[in-house]
């Protein structure tokens, strides 16, 4: 079975607004969920709950996102599609976290730091694939289909003409 089109959803690169809403929606379900064990008292969930679905959301978003970014087309259009994504995924996990807990993110302990560090790590992830997607791309314009002959043609050169002044 032969197939020319790639199936793998990092081939076909997911747009940084739907990424980001699955995420907030993802977001909504797990914080529903822990509500609802509370209320039954199957076990304890801290009033924090919401600020750390939120924060690990985030994180979540912040590694996909940043891996797809090696899928899109165009990279400067991606990344402020991105940037804008993951600042109204974070302001918008944060107001339902603030109203599912009845905390500010001051209130809720360190928070204020764990978004700030988080968005200092996206912005890093965005950087290190872009170079690594520089570094991919020139490796791709070289000359990696024949490196043997590429090599060989220095050797043959000079071992011509060393044969060629041996044999006079």
């Amino acid at each position: 079975m032969n197939r020319t089109e790639s199936t793998s959803i990092f081939d076909k690169g997911l747009n940084p607004v739907l990424q980001a809403s699955i995420t907030f929606g993802g977001v909504i379900v797990f914080i529903l969920v822990a509500k609802l064990i509370k209320l039954t008292g199957l076990i304890y969930v801290p009033d924090r709950f919401p600020w750390i679905t939120a924060a690990s959301f985030l994180l979540l978003f912040a590694m996909f996102n940043s891996v797809f970014s090696l899928s899109a087309e165009n990279m400067l259009k991606y990344w402020g599609r991105s940037i804008y994504s993951y600042l109204g995924l974070a302001f918008a996990s944060g107001v339902a976290a603030y109203f599912f807990s009845a905390m500010s993110i001051d209130e809720a302990g360190s928070y204020r730091w764990i978004y700030i560090v988080l968005t200092i790590g996206y912005l890093v992830f965005l950087g290190m694939m872009a170079f690594m997607r520089q570094i991919v791309e020139f490796a791709q314009r070289e000359e990696w289909n024949h490196p043997r002959i590429r090599r060989g043609r220095g050797r043959k050169n000079g071992g011509t003409q060393d044969n060629n002044e041996s044999e006079e």
